[in-house]
């Protein structure tokens, strides 16, 4: 690939050869022993860019900051949502208008998996 980078405008003639490899998990991957890969299904962050199909990069060893996008488990099923913290209340927010915040009550089954780090689409 090319050592310093891909123009997005237009095309650099100094570019002739890329030869420098890119290694996606050295380059994605912070923590291997607690990064995972998802598969989104479904669309409930759609308005985020992150669609059916993307591939989700997990770092399970992160904690969660507010506006992060994480993989929650909650209530025996998997949702990738916002994490909104007021306090010590906790709201996970969707990044679609069809679909609801899920408030974080006590007596929830919850458990925040992990922190979504990159999402690789396909584009073609």
């Amino acid at each position: 690939m090319a050592q310093d980078g891909i123009h997005a405008g237009f095309p650099s003639p100094a570019t002739d050869y890329m030869t420098q490899a890119i290694d996606l998990n050295r380059e994605l991957v912070k923590h291997p022993a607690a990064t995972f890969y998802g598969r989104v299904v479904g669309d409930s962050m759609i308005d985020a860019g992150v669609e059916e199909g993307d591939i989700l990069v997990i770092d399970r060893s992160l904690d969660p900051h507010d506006g992060d996008m994480a993989v929650c488990f909650v209530d025996g099923e998997f949702t990738l949502k916002y994490m909104r913290f007021k306090g010590d209340a906790l709201t996970l927010v969707p990044a679609n208008e069809k679909y609801p915040s899920i408030e974080i009550k006590e007596g929830v089954d919850f458990k925040m998996w992990g922190v979504v780090t990159y999402v690789i689409k396909k584009v073609r």
